[in-house]
C-alpha cells in the first residue's frame, strides 16, 4: 500500500476530508456491511443487550433491523464509517491494550520455559 498526502486526489481531499481512495472505500464498504449483518444478528438474538453494547437507539436499531439484504449493502455502500470507536475514555481503552500486552508476554514467557524444559 502505499502512503498518499493530506489533499493528494488519491487519498484525502483537502476541501472536506473525505476519502477518495477506491481502495479505502471497499475497505470501509466492507466494515460497514459487516458491522450491519453483525447488528442484525444481534438484534435478533438480544435485542436489549444489543442496543446497550452498539449504543444504539430504539428508533435507529427499528431502522437497521428492518434493512432488507440489499439496503443493508446501499447503506454500507456510505463513504462514512457506520461504526466508532465507544472507548472515549483514555483510562479505559489503555487498560484493555496493556492487559492484551501482558497476556502476549505471558504466553511468550511459557513458551520460552517449555523449550527449555
Amino acid at each position: 500500500m502505499t502512503a498518499t498526502k493530506f489533499g493528494d486526489s488519491a487519498g484525502m481531499s483537502a476541501a472536506t476530508g473525505a476519502c477518495t481512495s477506491t481502495g479505502a472505500l471497499a475497505e470501509i464498504r466492507e466494515v460497514n456491511l459487516s458491522y450491519l449483518l453483525l447488528a442484525q444478528a444481534m438484534l435478533r438474538e438480544d435485542r436489549d443487550t444489543a442496543m446497550s453494547r452498539l449504543g444504539l437507539s430504539e428508533h435507529v436499531a427499528d431502522v437497521v433491523a428492518s434493512l432488507t439484504p440489499v439496503q443493508a449493502v446501499k447503506v454500507a455502500s456510505s463513504s462514512h464509517l457506520l461504526c466508532r470507536f465507544r472507548f472515549d475514555d483514555h483510562t479505559i481503552l489503555s487498560s484493555l491494550a496493556d492487559k492484551g500486552k501482558r497476556a502476549a508476554l505471558a504466553q511468550a514467557a511459557d513458551a520460552a520455559v517449555a523449550q527449555i524444559g
